[in-house]
């Protein structure tokens, strides 16, 4: 899927569905969650696959962007904030205008990507409150982050550190965060990824074990409290000023 770099107004937005209310999407704030369709990756685990096409599938409902505007007004008062998540939400050229449009109406602004875009991320950077910044695996590892994105020629750690960057010198707060299962992050691989991060100035670190949704098809099977390993948890939590482990 190519890139979409022209600039939209929030009426063209792609919303493939809204969470009207949650307290775990942007930590510490309530707020509605607006799935933009479309991500150039194919990630094994993902829980979203018909969010992948840039077109709606027919055979799921989706939403619009006057649906999400009249949720917020009735909602004013009650939500602190509204977090863009998707699919990849920096591949829509109406993103922008619709962050700008959102944050006159009083709200903070999340923002959840997997950084494959960092041109993208440098458009709307400066309109965001927070980022939850998807992290595969460590970002030196090349052939894991390809086979964990399924892309076999570019290299996706690349786009992701350089998004990390472009976050960073914004001084916007931020949270890293990694989806594991133990087929593919072993605990060795969690704390050199980890490692990576905290050289990098990451502060704060979420890992969330992997779990599978009961209506798809996934290739990973759930794993118990014995992943990962006690003193795998110890070394993180020392690694970082904020730490957690997220099962659900």
């Amino acid at each position: 899927m190519p890139e979409e770099t022209s600039r939209l107004s929030a009426e063209h937005l792609k919303i493939a569905a809204i969470t009207p209310y949650t307290s775990i999407d942007y930590p510490g704030y309530f707020s509605a969650v607006a799935f933009i369709q479309g991500c150039p990756w194919r990630c094994r685990y993902c829980h979203n696959p018909h969010m992948q096409p840039r077109e709606f599938p027919p055979q799921y409902l989706h939403s619009s962007w006057e649906e999400l505007v009249a949720l917020l007004k009735r909602r004013q008062g009650l939500l602190d904030a509204v977090v863009f998540s998707g699919g990849e939400p920096t591949l829509d050229p109406a993103l922008a205008d619709a962050m700008s449009r959102v944050k006159e109406m009083g709200f903070k602004i999340g923002l959840h990507t997997s950084g494959c875009y960092p041109e993208h991320v440098k458009k709307v950077i400066n309109l965001v409150d927070w980022v939850g910044l998807d992290i595969k695996a460590a970002l030196s590892d090349e052939v894991g982050y390809r086979w964990i994105t399924g892309l076999e020629k570019s290299n996706p750690a690349q786009n992701v550190s350089e998004s990390l960057a472009i976050i960073q010198a914004a001084q916007v707060s931020y949270e890293c965060r990694t989806t594991a299962h133990p087929v593919y992050l072993p605990d060795e691989k969690i704390l050199s990824l980890a490692r990576e991060l905290k050289e990098r100035g990451v502060e704060t670190f979420a890992l969330q074990v992997y779990r599978r949704p009961k209506e798809l098809d996934l290739p990973f099977d759930n794993v118990g409290h014995e992943y990962p390993e006690p003193e795998t948890l110890d070394a993180l939590k020392a690694m970082f000023t904020h730490f957690e482990l997220r099962r659900e």
